[in-house]
């Protein structure tokens, strides 16, 4: 496999440094990306450089991912109008922690010479004195070359300016790239296109400092066709910790993608061969309907980040939701993917000794909660036969419902028509 020919075919190569393809084909070569610990999950907007790491292994290549113990205290100005929150070492190293969890995920951390690794800069930077600093490192790029940065002039000529410690950014990251070209033999950093420059600085800080040859590689930033941001919902960030973003939700946004996003997506973020997405786009516009496109992707990256049962919940809860599953089912979920799995239904919350007591279907709906607006009109909806109770058609308004109709001994789930829902949460 041709690791550069492979980000090529599937759209996600932006700039190359000249000769890095030629290295690339001789033989193995070690190469990183960093991830930004200011979380402690990485988010699908990290996938893109996630998949270039599963890339570069699967073509025979040493993947490492660097981690910014130290970076993460200062924060990258590339692409942000402002300065970063810093963060405590505790935090950073809780984030960190998460985050290598989850690249276990991905990356082969045990395939022989060519095992993925992880590396924290702050390993090398906790005992790099001020001075010591400036002596090593500042002396040998001058501030006319740091200045000519798009992300630093951008900053500059803005109206908020940039802290001298974010201007220094790009020194520090340039010398983590020396750091693992002269201790691990690292002579390729990959990244966004946003990364380009503090990726040259690290190239130059090498060839200026030690007369050493590196190379760099960015992907394309990915876009969504309508021109909003891509790895957001309306809900905020879509996390890879199942606790952040539920397996249900994760597989919503990507089932929910458009089909013009659908075909680039497919070959960003899937490991399917060029013939199968092929196949699966001619399968796609023949009955686009199908959403066929849509439901590889969904499938395919749910199953990577989750694994195969928690797809298989995800299916499921979809089916819930939208066909004709049982109430049996979400006895299978806990309580934080039965909430998850409901996040942006109206819920309405009752207390456990008013529901012990019996409460009729009119005052439960009409008085106790406000799924309808008033006890008349939950009467007339519940006479025409239009509402349900855990998927169960409410015969008459005088109908009893106490704590053994609850779900999980904490829900009640009601419908107006198919796909209206409401939560009733028993506190």
């Amino acid at each position: 496999m041709n690791f550069v020919e492979e980000l090529r075919w599937r759209g996600m190569l932006h700039d190359i440094m000249p000769g890095t393809e030629e290295l690339l084909n001789k033989g193995m070569v070690s190469g990183y990306i960093g991830f930004d610990p200011t979380a402690d999950s990485l988010h699908v907007g990290s996938l893109a450089q996630i998949m270039t790491l599963i890339h570069f292994q699967r073509a025979g290549h040493k993947p490492f991912a660097l981690v910014g113990g130290a970076t993460g205290m200062v924060g990258d100005p590339s692409g942000k109008s402002q300065e970063r929150n810093l963060l405590s070492e505790d935090v950073l190293q809780h984030n960190l922690a998460g985050i290598q969890k989850q690249l276990e995920k991905f990356l082969d951390f045990n395939a022989g010479v060519n095992s993925a690794q992880m590396v924290n800069n702050y390993d090398w930077f906790k005992e790099f004195t001020f001075l010591n600093f400036i002596r090593e490192v500042g002396k040998h790029i001058t501030v006319n070359y740091m200045m000519a940065k798009d992300s630093v002039k951008s900053r500059i000529s803005g109206d908020t300016g940039m802290s001298f410690t974010e201007f220094t950014y790009q020194l520090v990251q340039g010398y983590d790239f020396y750091y693992l070209w002269k201790h691990q033999q690292c002579v390729l950093q990959m990244g966004g296109s946003d990364q380009w420059g503090n990726i040259v600085t690290g190239t130059e800080l090498i060839r200026r400092k030690d007369a050493g040859e590196a190379y760099a590689l960015t992907t394309q930033l990915i876009k969504k066709s309508d021109g909003t941001k891509f790895g957001k919902s309306e809900g905020g960030n879509i996390w890879l910790d199942p606790e952040k973003t539920s397996p249900y939700k994760f597989y919503q946004f990507w089932l929910n993608t458009s089909d013009e996003d659908a075909k680039i997506y497919v070959r960003i973020f899937t490991l399917f061969d060029k013939e199968t997405i092929e196949a699966l786009e001619t399968e796609h516009t023949a009955a686009p309907h199908l959403r066929t496109l849509q439901k590889a992707l969904a499938k395919d990256i749910t199953i990577r980040t989750h694994g195969e049962s928690e797809y298989g919940k995800a299916i499921k809860s979809s089916e819930f939701l939208f066909g004709n599953t049982g109430i049996e089912f979400l006895d299978e979920l806990n309580e934080a993917e039965v909430l998850g799995l409901f996040e942006g239904v109206p819920n309405f919350k009752i207390a456990l000794n008013k529901l012990s007591e019996g409460i009729n279907a009119v005052d439960l709906l009409g008085g106790k909660t406000a799924v309808f607006p008033s006890k008349g009109e939950a009467k007339k909806m519940i006479q025409g036969g239009g509402v349900a109770i855990n998927k169960n058609k409410i015969g008459a308004s005088e109908d009893i419902y106490n704590t053994s109709n609850l779900i999980g001994a904490k829900f009640l789930v009601v419908q107006k028509g198919k796909k209206n829902y409401f939560l009733i949460i028993v506190e």
